[in-house]
């Protein structure tokens, strides 16, 4: 299917993302940027931000739609990674930064150890910066988001994906419910925090389902969501089924903070769970809590 005038990127120049990808090398640190092959990545690298990926870069999930490798096999946490993703945001000057991880259903509290680490590090060596966390669903491990929450990042956020009739389809190790769960406890049990979630179209939902799934995200009291267009990384993953015109992404857009009032409903083709995420800033200035 070719893709339409709006999804074209140019191809990042590597004098735009050359000091970032370096440091990047430099601390052997991954993102979610270049593992998942995102399409802003020229923007965001120019920019001088990036969403750290850790515990990976292999993943214990083999969802269909993602680039991000499958990694079954049992693997010791790294303790200096915490570190170097401190010195990173240090070193970049970030004033917010997105940490998220691959799915490690291997470890008995999903990873939530490693993320407590890596909030103590960055809170160290960049004590005014802003953190959002992009967590998996720990496989309702509760606990292991107590532990996770008790850090107290600004932002959590975990991605609801798709519509529930496609979950088997596109997420089949992922549960609707327990997604909207997680996030409903978020808000229940640290007010404080602001909870953000996201979803791809174009996997072969409806405009309806979109809606209600806005409906659901805000009935469990989430804040801000980004919807984007869903981009095949290949012949063997799952295949666009239409592209979403930038029309609709701003129907969504419309409904989700003039009915439903999100904080922020960030919805265009080339939206994703991190970009421009450095705005919650602003939000969180006119929303405090």
């Amino acid at each position: 299917m070719l893709k339409p005038e709006w999804l074209r990127v140019k191809a990042p120049q590597r004098e735009r993302i050359g000091a970032v990808s370096d440091l990047l090398l430099d601390l052997n640190l991954n993102t979610v940027c270049q593992e998942a092959s995102c399409p802003n990545i020229g923007e965001c690298f120019a920019g001088g931000t990036a969403t750290f990926l850790i515990m990976g870069p292999g993943c214990t999930r083999a969802c269909p739609y993602c680039d991000i490798d499958f990694d079954k096999s049992v693997r010791a946490l790294d303790p200096t990674e915490p570190i170097r993703v401190g010195e990173a945001v240090a070193r970049l000057g970030l004033k917010h930064v997105v940490i998220t991880s691959v799915n490690r259903d291997d470890l008995e509290d999903g990873g939530a150890s490693q993320f407590v680490a890596c909030i103590e590090q960055v809170k160290q060596r960049s004590p005014l910066t802003t953190i959002e966390l992009l967590i998996p669903d720990f496989c309702g491990n509760w606990e292991a988001l107590t532990t996770v929450m008790d850090a107290a990042p600004h932002v959590l956020n975990h991605n609801i994906e798709t519509v529930p009739r496609l979950y088997r389809l596109a997420r089949p190790q992922g549960i609707y419910k327990r997604s909207l769960e997680l996030l409903h406890r978020v808000r229940q049990g640290w007010p404080k925090a602001y909870s953000k979630s996201g979803l791809m179209v174009g996997l072969g939902e409806t405009d309806e389902e979109v809606i209600e799934v806005l409906h659901d995200l805000r009935a469990h009291q989430v804040d801000i969501v980004t919807i984007g267009q869903y981009l095949s990384p290949g012949p063997k993953h799952l295949a666009v089924d239409r592209f979403v015109t930038p029309g609709q992404f701003d129907h969504y857009r419309h409904i989700g903070e003039q009915d439903l009032n999100f904080l922020q409903v960030v919805s265009t083709p080339l939206t994703r769970s991190s970009y421009h995420a450095g705005e919650v800033q602003r939000l969180m200035a006119s929303h405090p809590r």
